[in-house]
């Protein structure tokens, strides 16, 4: 079993608000790289489906594991990423961690806290960091950066899709004792436009998002590989430049994006300060680009 044409989102790389596996990554990286995150959009497309009910998302969630561990061929979304590893020998576990977290989207609609929302992130997030850094041979010491920064993404979506994946799947990410501080209700997700204690709770979440910014913005010069380097400068400073927006926007009545001149820009001062850096012979250090609005 796979996911059908018509389950599908058709969204890609492409479509993603951070790059994934662009053309600064070395070429020889890129093939595992876009395997994992193919395997994953198939994943995430079953978990999301509106309408698909939920035996048959976790049906083909088995399907998938069941073929990337090589006991099927019936996923065929999977087989790629079966190949790259095997050839390359790396673990399947961040995929299965990936698909734990996927499981938990079908079984599960809302997050109780802050904690619990960063327990989530472990399995839905921090696995698609640490395999690009497994794919690239960088040490397990730069997890820790990954992580945060996995997880601020991680994060940053939640609140810029929090009234559609409200509408569309009934799933609440903002911690519910976050609402509830602010005299918010779950309910409220679905207006066009976000109540007073609904946007103190969305601009908080924001704030505590960019709080795990500064752990990240050591991941572009912790790592050996210098195109890697110029990857995750451009991913942390896009992250920064929408916490930034989130801290001011209502997302339920503007969308939180950055255009693409915009995001340009961004990209090209990110590898613009790591490559000053590596230069410079400064590790572990991140130009803090300013935060403002898309």
């Amino acid at each position: 079993m796979t996911v059908d044409r018509e389950y599908k989102s058709g969204k890609s790389e492409q479509d993603e608000n951070f790059p994934v596996a662009s053309r600064i990554v070395a070429a020889r990286y890129r093939a595992p790289i876009l395997a994992f995150y193919r395997f994953a959009r198939a994943a995430d497309d079953a978990a999301d489906h509106p309408r698909l009910p939920q035996d048959e998302k976790l049906a083909i969630l088995s399907a998938l594991e069941e073929t990337l561990l090589g006991r099927s061929d019936a996923a065929g979304d999977a087989v790629p990423l079966r190949a790259e590893l095997a050839q390359r020998g790396l673990s399947a576990q961040h995929a299965l961690d990936l698909l734990r977290a996927f499981r938990q989207d079908v079984t599960k609609t809302r997050y109780a806290t802050w904690r619990e929302l960063l327990d989530y992130c472990r399995y839905s997030a921090m696995p698609v960091g640490r395999f690009v850094l497994d794919v690239h041979g960088e040490p397990k010491s730069t997890w820790a950066p990954s992580d945060a920064l996995c997880a601020a993404l991680q994060i940053i979506n939640h609140l810029q899709d929090c009234g559609k994946d409200y509408r569309d799947l009934d799933r609440v990410y903002v911690p519910l004792d976050e609402l509830a501080r602010n005299g918010a209700r779950v309910e409220e997700l679905g207006a066009a436009k976000s109540s007073p204690g609904l946007l103190s709770t969305l601009h908080s979440l924001a704030e505590r998002t960019g709080g795990l910014l500064p752990d990240a913005s050591l991941l572009p010069l912790s790592v050996t590989d210098t195109r890697l380097g110029a990857e995750t400068a451009v991913i942390v400073a896009v992250a920064r430049r929408l916490v930034g927006v989130l801290k001011v926007r209502d997302p339920l009545a503007d969308p939180v994006h950055l255009s693409k001149s915009r995001a340009a820009m961004v990209a090209l001062g990110a590898v613009t300060s790591e490559l000053i850096g590596r230069a410079s012979g400064r590790r572990g250090v991140y130009h803090v680009v300013k935060d403002d609005a898309a």
